[in-house]
């Protein structure tokens, strides 16, 4: 069986808030001449705004099946033990909060029935033009606009300043990434509840150009440095490993095979990660595969994409296989992304024209009650604690640009005229459901 062979690309450009996306492509799993990307790939969004033409008001939202919550949730105490973890699985889903109507987003977030918001920053934007000058710009009001909301902020940091990095890769002195985190969390302190170290360190795109399986230490050494500095102010703070690429392939050019990278971090510097870290993300694949579908064992019947267990939903199941082998099983798994494309016109993202919007809307469902049924230890505890889907209205911005059926829309749960794809509505009686039960 051939396995499939994953680069990394860029697909860039000056478009909507000069979004870029570090892609990894595949080829194999039955179509040879294709190179689709990951489904799950991250966003890095720019936080200084752009020039842009003024906005055209989108037409109202139909009425929701049931109204929006309106009594804020119950606030547990927060078990500060090592490490931290969920108490139940939560939900939670990635959004672009910078120059758009921040307002109708996180109506619809609360409609939909989500308490969780990952954002991604750059750094880059943030820091600069010296070392230790931040400026938070729009920042600051998305952090207070979701903190009102009585909602949880994961914030996922990308791209070091060039003054750290020639490449805005990781930085190469990890101080310099522990002076960023410890201004961000004296800033905001718990209204971040979470902060993702990184996104998808495995491909070379992230790492300046160039990986290795030794690259994995240098993460760690960030990742350490960026944990003490975050707990020695705010213990009450979630504390992610940033999620690798799934990938199986190893090439310095392109990736390190994700179980390779796992195994690296667990194993660097006689496993000095395992103290300093709550929670492992990941971002499992999706293709067209059902998500109860798994190769070998159980493999999908789409076509394309499905020779590898990394085009799987389930290949997370895989990550917390190696994750107890290494000794880290108390450690929750976090899905900082994942969702199902369906129809667009992306080079590299034709598995998507498989999946309708009414399947789209079947595979999230059927994952999130995988998750929540069958991802629990011996004792009865969740092992997964947050899972947030990619996402809510990227579809808008790129509609609002003139490509609606651009890969990132594909991915949405909103139209690009802001009315709800079945996607959404599923969810919002689904996680409804899960509140009523609780």
């Amino acid at each position: 069986m051939k396995i499939p062979l994953r680069r990394a690309r860029l697909v860039a450009g000056a478009l909507f808030f000069a979004l870029m996306l570090p892609l990894l492509a595949a080829c194999g799993g039955g179509d040879s001449a294709a190179t689709p990307p990951l489904p799950t790939a991250s966003v890095a969004i720019p936080t200084t705004p752009p020039d842009l033409p003024a906005p055209t008001t989108p037409p109202d939202l139909p009425a929701p099946t049931t109204p929006p919550a309106t009594v804020a949730p119950t606030e547990e105490p927060v078990d500060l033990s090592f490490p931290l973890r969920t108490r139940r699985l939560e939900h939670g889903i990635v959004e672009h909060l910078y120059y758009t109507d921040r307002e109708r987003v996180l109506t619809l977030t609360d409609i939909a029935g989500y308490r969780w918001i990952r954002q991604q920053i750059q750094w880059k934007d943030i820091e600069g033009p010296q070392p230790g000058n931040y400026a938070w710009g729009d920042l600051d009001a998305i952090v207070e606009d979701v903190a009102a909301r009585n909602m949880k902020l994961l914030i996922s940091i990308v791209r070091a300043p060039s003054f750290y990095n020639a490449t805005n890769g990781l930085p190469e002195d990890p101080v310099t990434m522990g002076n960023f985190v410890e201004a961000l969390v004296r800033r905001y302190g718990t209204k971040v509840a979470a902060v993702e170290i990184w996104n998808e360190q495995n491909l070379a795109h992230e790492n300046g150009g160039r990986v290795t399986v030794e690259d994995a230490g240098h993460y760690v050494d960030i990742l350490v440095e960026c944990y003490n500095r975050i707990k020695a102010v705010e213990p009450a703070i979630f504390v992610l490993a940033g999620a690798p690429s799934s990938s199986g392939v190893t090439d310095p050019a392109l990736a390190v095979a994700d179980e390779t990278y796992f195994r690296a971090m667990y194993s660097y510097k006689d496993g000095i990660i395992k103290g300093h870290f709550d929670a492992q993300a990941v971002h499992p694949g999706g293709s067209a595969n059902p998500p109860q579908t798994m190769w070998p064992d159980n493999p999908s019947t789409a076509q394309g994409w499905t020779d590898h267990p990394t085009f799987y939903f389930r290949h997370v199941e895989n990550v917390r296989r190696f994750m107890v082998e290494e000794g880290v099983g108390d450690h929750q798994i976090w899905i900082t992304e994942f969702g199902w494309a369906t129809a667009n016109n992306t080079p590299g993202y034709e598995f998507g024209n498989q999946v309708s919007l009414d399947q789209q809307a079947q595979y999230i469902i059927d994952a999130m009650k995988i998750a929540h049924e069958q991802y629990v230890d011996e004792d009865g505890r969740p092992w997964m604690g947050v899972m947030f889907l990619w996402n809510m209205n990227f579809a808008v911005l790129w509609g609002a640009q003139g490509e609606p059926l651009h890969e990132q829309a594909s991915f949405g749960i909103l139209n690009p005229d802001w009315s709800p794809r079945p996607s959404f509505l599923a969810i919002q009686s689904y996680l409804a459901e899960l509140r009523a039960s609780e």
